[in-house]
């Protein structure tokens, strides 16, 4: 029986594209996986505290992040709802990644969570994709990249809904069509991803 981690971090809990898209995966994967587990966390619901000397210092040993690491470790694969704010992902999932990051304990070439797959569903108002005027303002694939791949040594495969600010932006109005063929792109790869990844673990 394989357990998925399911993380959302999109402040609105209505109306949110990474929230939709993640719901899908979630759906397809129970439908592929029905004696499969899903822990849940709202990260914007139920925010995590920052960081802070004292748990820093104790680190495995600090209750809070001995519980995420935990978590984190027990699950089969990872699903994470990363909107971009302000270029780059919300601070309450940067909060859940420097409480989770434990170095000498989860981080690092011997990882714990290493090969572990993670699906980021890392939705925008509008297009960093390579070759557009904003690329260099990427700054939520290249980073979470970085930490999964680099740090956990985990699988890490995005999925990215783009132009989600065209329905409510007039000056993106032309763009409608690129954003509802992204979103019913994303909403795809989701159910496809769960459903390959929920047949893959339950073997």
């Amino acid at each position: 029986m394989a357990t998925l981690l399911h993380l959302d971090s999109a402040v609105f809990p209505q109306g949110s594209a990474s929230r939709d898209i993640t719901a899908a995966f979630v759906e397809a994967w129970r439908e592929q996986h029905p004696d499969g587990t899903v822990v849940h966390r709202d990260l914007a619901a139920d925010p995590l505290p920052h960081l802070d000397a004292g748990s820093t210092a104790a680190g495995a040993d600090d209750p809070l992040r001995r519980e995420l690491a935990d978590e984190l470790a027990a699950a089969d694969a990872v699903l994470i709802g990363a909107p971009m704010y302000n270029f780059t992902i919300p601070s309450t999932l940067k909060a859940w990644l420097d409480q989770v990051i434990i170095v000498g304990h989860n981080a690092g070439p011997d990882s714990p969570v290493a090969g572990t797959p993670v699906t980021v569903v890392a939705s925008r108002g509008g297009s960093y994709a390579p070759g557009t005027p904003r690329e260099s303002f990427e700054f939520v694939q290249n980073y979470l990249e970085k930490v999964f791949a680099g740090m956990f040594s985990t699988e890490v495969d995005f999925i990215v809904p783009e132009l989600t600010l065209a329905h409510s932006q007039p000056s993106m109005a032309e763009l409608i069509p690129l954003a509802e063929a992204s979103r019913t792109q994303a909403l795809e790869d989701a159910r496809k991803k769960a459903k390959a990844l929920a047949s893959r673990l339950a073997a």
